[in-house]
Parts: C-alpha cells; sequence; structure tokens
C-alpha cells in the first residue's frame, strides 16, 4: 500500500491548466511577432524600435514575459519538488527561483518601458 503524505500545496488541474494556457500565449505571441518580421521587406534596427515603440506590442510583450515566467516557476518548482528531497535544499533553492524570476521582470519592465 503507498502512503501518500498530503503537504498542503496546491497540485493538480489548476497549474496543469495554467501551463497550457501561458504554452498558448507564448505560441501566439511568437507566431505573430515571426510573421510581422516575415512580412516586412527589409528588417533592421529602425524596424525592430517602430516595431515596440507602440504600447500594444509592448502590453502583449510584458503578457508573454508573465506568461513565460509563470510557466517557468509552475516547472522549475515541479522539478525541485520531484528530485530534491531535503526541505532545507528546497527551500533555499525555490526562494532563489523566485528572486531570479522578479528579478527578471523588474528588467523586463525597464527593459519594454524604458523606466
Amino acid at each position: 500500500m503507498v502512503n501518500r503524505v498530503v503537504t498542503g500545496a496546491h497540485y493538480g488541474l489548476r497549474d496543469w491548466l495554467v501551463q497550457r494556457v501561458t504554452a498558448v500565449v507564448m505560441a501566439v505571441y511568437t507566431l505573430a511577432v515571426a510573421g510581422y518580421v516575415w512580412m516586412l521587406p527589409s528588417f533592421g534596427y529602425d524596424t525592430w524600435t517602430e516595431m515596440f515603440s507602440g504600447n500594444v506590442i509592448r502590453s502583449f510583450s510584458l503578457l508573454f514575459l508573465l506568461s513565460l515566467f509563470y510557466h517557468a516557476w509552475i516547472g522549475m518548482r515541479d522539478i525541485v519538488m520531484d528530485y530534491v528531497k531535503p526541505a532545507g535544499i528546497r527551500l533555499v533553492i525555490h526562494v532563489l527561483v523566485i528572486l531570479a524570476l522578479l528579478l527578471y521582470l523588474i528588467w523586463s519592465v525597464q527593459i519594454l518601458w524604458g523606466i
């Protein structure tokens, strides 16, 4: 008989669904940007800066990055919980991943909006 220990974490359908939704958001963004770049006769720095000068693409890019970071968090959390057994080391890794993702989020906003 398997003795299952319930730890109070939120596993299951919600995280599975969030990973699928974030993957769809990232795929749509990637196809949209690739399609835009493919349709241009020439592509350079001026075209790139013009593309990111509007708030629509900036907002869509931020949505992509938020999806990427949340998708990464769920994946990293699951990997660490599956393969790192000591609770102290697992906690340190979780905190480091969260801090890194928050730093990347702040940096992304600074890059997109030039704050």
